[in-house]
């Protein structure tokens, strides 16, 4: 990116190759659905280029680039209020692993569409954190360098997003069993 800031802008595609399937993988869980994070992803990469002198190079790559992803996805959602969300569960599939019986591999497709089910459900603050910390293993002060605030707001906004994901699975797996 020092490249690219520097007026390589040939080095874009080098980064984009790097990091394009992590930050689809980001916005899709974020967004729950896949063509708006087609369109993300590819405002990402023009922001970075518009917006690269603002690289400082003194945090992560990885850093800037999710808060750049972070603040498309606000601007998007700004813009387009009135756009109903997708149903979780409709961006991914889950490859089958070799040797694993067809009762086990259906209990993991449940118990994995159950866990989407309840990220979607929680509001966007609590998604966020828990998408950063849990699914981008970002670490906890490259959160805070994104989100802007303290490190020890970050644990505590991640333990209560752990806590009411726990519920919201409880939840599911509850009226799941009634059916």
């Amino acid at each position: 990116m020092l490249q690219v800031r520097e007026g390589d802008v040939a080095k874009l595609g080098v980064l984009f190759e790097r990091h394009h399937a992590r930050l689809f993988r980001f916005l899709v869980r974020l967004t729950n659905r896949r063509d708006v994070s087609e369109d993300l992803v590819q405002e990402v990469f023009f922001r970075m280029m518009k917006y690269g002198h603002s690289f400082r190079g003194d945090a992560p790559f990885a850093v800037w680039m999710f808060q750049m992803a972070r603040n498309a996805a606000t601007d998007h959602f700004r813009k387009w209020r009135h756009e109903a969300p997708m149903q979780e569960g409709t961006e991914e599939r889950t490859v089958d692993e070799e040797g694993e019986d067809a009762h086990a591999r259906l209990e993991r497709n449940e118990s994995s569409s159950l866990l989407k089910q309840a990220l979607a459900r929680l509001p966007a603050e609590k998604k966020e954190v828990l998408l950063l910390t849990r699914y981008e293993e970002l670490k906890l002060e490259e959160v805070a360098a994104i989100l802007a605030c303290p490190v020890g707001t970050i644990k505590a906004r991640v333990h209560r997003a752990l806590k009411d994901l726990k519920t919201e699975y409880e939840m599911l797996a509850g009226e799941k069993r009634r059916r």
